[in-house]
């Protein structure tokens, strides 16, 4: 394999929201980022991955974009943006830009028209089925709880939201989508960013035909986000993105691939396959899954478990694609709370233990903001505290409507999830 700069490269990811408030208005904003590249650098961080500062009503933290060309306008400007661009650059680091394009908000203004009528242009911007009301085209359940499909009635369809309701699925099989999307990433190139984060990539291909979720027959909860997961045409998309965006550029490209195999990986990264350099997969993630409770349990890692996934996925890419080393990151629990033991008189021992795991297996290693630090989750006293939508979903379905779990335990169990960590503050 040929050598390259990102498989060198120490990305620190910075959460906007929670880093640094310039402004006193209790939510960060680039001038904090811009405050603190000294301390970034000196780190040894040599790339910072951005989550999105996009123009979004914030139904999902940012996720859930309504305007890809605009600065969500409590973290700064455009100006701003590229101040920061430029002081990252003349601190020789790089920047690198999350990309979500499996959906949108329902206030982009694609939705926004492709809701009002089956003629207009936009309504195959996303995808579509016909059902009776009340009647879903098909039992997919979304990642955040409840039926995957949203009516209409309007048009008299339901739209696909593989995610909250607010973040209709993009129709990927429409050319004008992929063409659009490809000169809305060539632009931010042209701004001269150095990189993309690539949100559930591996997500963008739906089905040729939709049929019903064979693994919720017998669940009142659970997700058919592996309905939609390395779909039929998935490569093409990807290959098509490479060719007309990302080759055109000197990019850092790491996609997030929901329930990906080391071949899945391999298929996407592999040094001859022209797609992504590296993806982020989630079976270490899923070691301590609870068969009821899902990720929100307080189950530990079994080490010998992570060894053997860990050692299985170094072994698999050797040679033929690039690993990502990530213990934590937006979406995760923190790892000295997770994988180490966060009592004092083991956090930071824990810490170090987990640094030097990562950082001497191969692959480009991922820090979340506060992991240098051997940052621990944060549990507050009621649900109220918290504001990111998939804790809040899933007491809704294992509090309040399935009664798994009681609300005092609920609580003891967000102390385990520290997920956006924005509301821990820094």
């Amino acid at each position: 394999m040929n050598k390259h700069w990102w498989q060198e490269a120490v990305v620190y990811q910075v959460y906007p929201r929670s880093f640094q408030d310039t402004n006193d208005d209790g939510i960060g904003d680039l001038q904090g980022i811009i405050q603190h590249l000294d301390y970034i650098k000196n780190l040894g961080a040599t790339v910072i991955w951005l989550n999105p500062i996009y123009r979004s009503p914030n139904d999902d933290n940012g996720y859930d974009i309504a305007d890809y060309q605009a600065i969500m306008p409590e973290f700064g400007t455009m100006a701003d943006f590229k101040q920061l661009l430029d002081a990252v650059h003349a601190h020789g680091m790089k920047l690198m830009m999350d990309l979500v394009v499996n959906h949108t908000s329902d206030e982009h203004r694609w939705f926004v028209e492709a809701k009002q009528s089956k003629t207009s242009p936009y309504h195959d911007y996303y995808i579509w089925r016909d059902a009776p009301a009340g009647q879903t085209p098909t039992n997919w359940r979304s990642e955040f709880g409840g039926s995957a499909w949203q009516y209409v009635p309007e048009v008299g369809q339901y739209y696909l939201h593989i995610f909250s309701k607010k973040q209709p699925d993009l129709n990927w099989q429409n050319p004008a989508v992929r063409q659009d999307i490809f000169s809305m990433m060539d632009w931010w190139c042209e701004q001269g960013i150095d990189g993309f984060r690539m949100d559930v990539i591996n997500l963008i291909s739906k089905p040729d035909t939709f049929v019903d979720d064979p693994t919720l027959a017998d669940e009142a909860h659970g997700s058919s986000l592996a309905m939609v997961a390395n779909g039929p045409h998935v490569h093409d998309y990807l290959k098509a993105m490479h060719q007309q965006v990302l080759s055109q550029h000197d990019l850092i490209t790491v996609g997030e691939t929901p329930a990906a195999s080391t071949e899945d990986a391999i298929n996407y990264t592999g040094f001859d396959r022209d797609e992504l350099q590296m993806v982020f997969q989630f079976e270490h993630m899923g070691l301590d899954d609870d068969p009821v409770m899902g990720k929100w349990t307080d189950k530990k890692v079994p080490l010998l478990a992570l060894k053997q996934t860990l050692s299985k996925w170094q072994t698999a890419l050797n040679g033929r694609a690039w690993n990502s080393l990530y213990w934590n990151n937006h979406d995760q629990a923190r790892a000295v709370s997770r994988f180490g033991n966060d009592a004092p008189e083991y956090r930071v021992l824990s810490a170090k233990m987990l640094a030097n795991c990562l950082h001497n297996m191969q692959g480009t290693p991922y820090i979340y903001q506060g992991e240098e630090l051997g940052m621990t989750n944060v549990a507050f006293d009621q649900i109220s505290d918290y504001r990111d939508l998939d804790t809040l979903n899933a007491y809704h379905e294992l509090v309040d409507l399935q009664h798994t779990v009681d609300d005092k335990t609920w609580i003891i169990h967000l102390g385990i999830w520290d997920m956006k960590s924005h509301l821990a503050g820094l």
